[in-house]
């Protein structure tokens, strides 16, 4: 690959780095120009599309496809974030349902977010102990499953979660309507075509074109 071609390489994410990171270094490495097409917090692991070269100009083709996570709920405690990052507090209290929502929901964008109000990123306000009203958004919730459950004593049950969701879908928000859960582990597995197992893997453009509805004749 080069910058005048370009290609889109598929990498799995570790827990603990965020986006930016693994962004950074691609870039250091590979010495080309580089971004990402949908962010991962922190806390998460799994698939990260990094683009490369002339890819980057794809973005916005890229992030707006729809996103399936495995995702594993903690019960009986609520977390300031959402997530294992945030402080969190045992309730005790089990969730009255297991059942996640579905369908057209809306849903507010948390302090811990990337999206920008009045021009700064919310998580930066965040930092500061500043709370603002964030922004609605309305996602798509296409299945929620119910894949497992474990009890190893009250403090380590869990549940786990397959979701597939459009784009903008916060999952620990979607989590936090059990009430007394919080998302303890998050990991991406797939991204519209593209799947984790194949992480590694770079796609050139013409490649991208093939899989993605709009590239083909935004590349022409």
């Amino acid at each position: 690959m080069t910058a005048e071609t370009g290609s889109v390489l598929l990498f799995d994410k570790p827990a603990g780095v965020t986006s930016h990171d693994v962004v950074a270094q691609v870039r250091r490495e590979r010495g080309v120009k580089a971004g990402h097409a949908g962010t991962l917090d922190p806390f998460a692991t799994g698939l990260l599309l990094i683009l490369l070269g002339r890819a980057t100009r794809l973005q916005r083709f890229l992030v707006g496809l729809p996103k399936t996570y495995e995702a594993k709920a903690r019960p009986g405690w609520r977390s300031s974030t959402g997530d294992p990052e945030g402080v969190l507090t045992l309730t005790g209290r089990v969730p009255r349902s297991l059942q996640l929502p579905t369908g057209r929901i809306r849903q507010r964008v948390p302090m811990t977010s990337a999206v920008r109000v009045d021009g700064e990123r919310l998580y930066k306000k965040a930092h500061r102990g500043e709370i603002v009203l964030t922004p609605e958004r309305e996602v798509e919730i296409y299945r929620a499953e119910l894949t497992g459950a474990a009890s190893t004593g009250f403090t380590g049950d869990y549940f786990r979660y397959e979701i597939e969701c459009s784009a903008g879908t916060y999952i620990r928000t979607l989590i936090e309507t059990l009430e007394d859960a919080y998302c303890c582990e998050l990991r991406r597995t797939a991204i519209g075509p593209f799947h984790v197992v194949h992480a590694g893997k770079e796609y050139g453009l013409e490649e991208i074109a093939e899989l993605v509805p709009g590239v083909r004749d935004f590349l022409r």
